[in-house]
């Protein structure tokens, strides 16, 4: 079930919100449970075979947490490796056993079928914070929480499918604090007010682009230097207007049930260098791969060459965690490569105007989505050598294209090169100087009202693009 969905926004989220604010009134007893039985409906709602999944590893992971003392030791030890390696394996088999049968046939000639396994929704999500869980216990930093409490923590639904990557210290507190549900109109303003931008965000700018993205990348022989642009910038714009709108809608939903969710999406087409994008895109997963890995790994504290090795190798498993494919090797690679070069550059000092170091980032960043999204190298490759062909630019008849013939609820019928970079470019633009949902939040109280205002447009624009096209996708299921 898709936040931007009729049945989300008209049956299932009104439900759920009646359901618990009258069990928060009349019998507090009940409200964890509501939301825990919601959760795992709206889990299922999509493919009922794999709710027995998320409830057997939120079952293991639980008591393994259980069985871990609250010091180290030997036996914990022991039980904490079994319990990596439960969730590790776990991940390995449902989202990467084809991408390894598919290369063992390739390198040493075999003929081993593939298996077709379809991935379980937030199988990466709610394994990782499950580790994360496991490990903390190991260092005596979880506590015991209840089985309700921990299965809430896994599957709370605004944050289930598409994250953000939840830490039990921030949410444990919060959810414990459900027996005092009461209804919260402060919250239940910003939360439709967040919801509502999000859901522009995602109807009306990401699938708009999304449709010259798909096009692009599914015929990229026939591509110019022009519809390279369009293209790239195309997926560029559909990724960060996807994501961001998602994270919006899972933060507002949460705060219609007075939890706050963590900010996970910090305009990070601001950045003005490969660090501080990375402080500012899917902020969850850094900061877990930094916990969980960079500094288990060493960080920075035994010299420049591990240091570069350990940025290094985060940033590879980074790239791995978002699926099984070598562009998102790739993708991890240059991101590890940049971030290693940024630290070269920050030792030596050098100073660079804040517009040049913003323009370099984002050119970085915009060429390694190219890998991110191509359905193969060789895809991409082609796409990176017509991003500069320059002797293409005049090439293109633009008098004669300057409209793309596009409906919201068809499919785009053909691609204007110039037309789309441009206006991808101001998208971009547009993206990297305004306010973002949680500042338009933080706003003063002239600029509420204005606020109010967006997100009511933003709301009827959002609802009538979801009733003239119930054709979605949302990326990041794919991760």
């Amino acid at each position: 079930m898709l936040f931007s969905s009729i049945e989300f926004i008209f049956l299932f989220l009104p439900i759920v919100f009646i359901l618990y604010f009258v069990a928060g009134k009349h019998r507090k007893s009940w409200a964890m449970p509501i939301l825990v039985l919601a959760s795992l409906f709206f889990y299922g709602y999509w493919k009922p075979i794999y709710l027995p999944l998320i409830i057997t590893s939120t079952l293991v992971n639980f008591y393994l947490g259980r069985l871990i003392a609250p010091k180290r030791g030997v036996n914990n030890k022991k039980i904490l490796v079994i319990g990596v390696m439960l969730n590790a394996g776990f991940l390995v088999i449902f989202k990467y056993t084809d991408f390894i049968l598919e290369n063992t046939n390739l390198i040493f000639n075999t003929n081993y079928p593939m298996l077709g396994i379809i991935l379980p929704l937030a199988i990466s999500f709610f394994t990782f914070q499950q580790i994360a869980y496991l490990v903390d216990r190991y260092n005596g930093i979880a506590g015991n929480y209840t089985l309700l409490e921990y299965f809430l923590f896994v599957t709370f639904f605004p944050q289930l499918i598409a994250g953000p990557i939840v830490h039990h210290k921030e949410m444990m507190p919060q959810f414990k604090a459900l027996k005092n549900a009461n209804i919260n109109y402060t919250n239940i303003e910003k939360g439709i007010a967040i919801f509502s931008i999000g859901l522009f965000k995602k109807l009306i700018i990401a699938d708009y682009f999304g449709g010259f993205a798909d096009k692009g990348y599914a015929e990229v022989s026939s591509l110019n230097f022009w519809g390279a642009w369009s293209t790239s910038l195309s997926y560029t714009i559909q990724l960060y207007y996807d994501f961001s709108g998602y994270c919006d809608m899972a933060i507002g939903a949460a705060l219609l049930f007075n939890i706050k969710l963590p900010i996970n999406f910090n305009s990070p087409y601001k950045a003005i260098s490969i660090q501080d994008f990375w402080r500012r895109w899917h902020i969850t997963l850094s900061t877990w791969l930094r916990d969980y890995i960079y500094i288990p790994l060493g960080g920075n504290r035994n010299g420049n060459f591990k240091t570069y090795r350990n940025l290094f190798i985060t940033f590879v498993l980074g790239g791995i965690w978002h699926g099984a494919g070598w562009g998102f090797f790739i993708w991890g690679v240059l991101h590890g490569l940049g971030l290693m070069l940024h630290r070269v550059w920050q030792k030596y000092d050098i100073a660079m105007p804040n517009f040049i170091a913003w323009l370099i980032t984002m050119l970085y960043v915009h060429l390694t989505w190219v890998f991110f999204r191509a359905d193969n190298l060789a895809d991409a490759n082609i796409i990176i050598i017509k991003l500069f062909s320059l002797s293409d630019i005049f090439k293109t008849n633009i008098s004669q294209n300057l409209f793309v013939n596009y409906h919201l609820i068809g499919s785009v019928e053909g691609i204007n090169g110039p037309y789309i970079a441009l206006l991808g470019l101001f998208l971009f633009v547009i993206s990297a100087t305004t306010k973002n949902t949680i500042e338009l939040m933080q706003a003063s109280m002239i600029e509420k009202k204005r606020t109010a205002f967006l997100a009511a447009l933003s709301l009827s624009a959002g609802i009538l693009a979801l009733l003239g096209n119930s054709s979605q996708t949302f990326l990041y299921f794919n991760f």
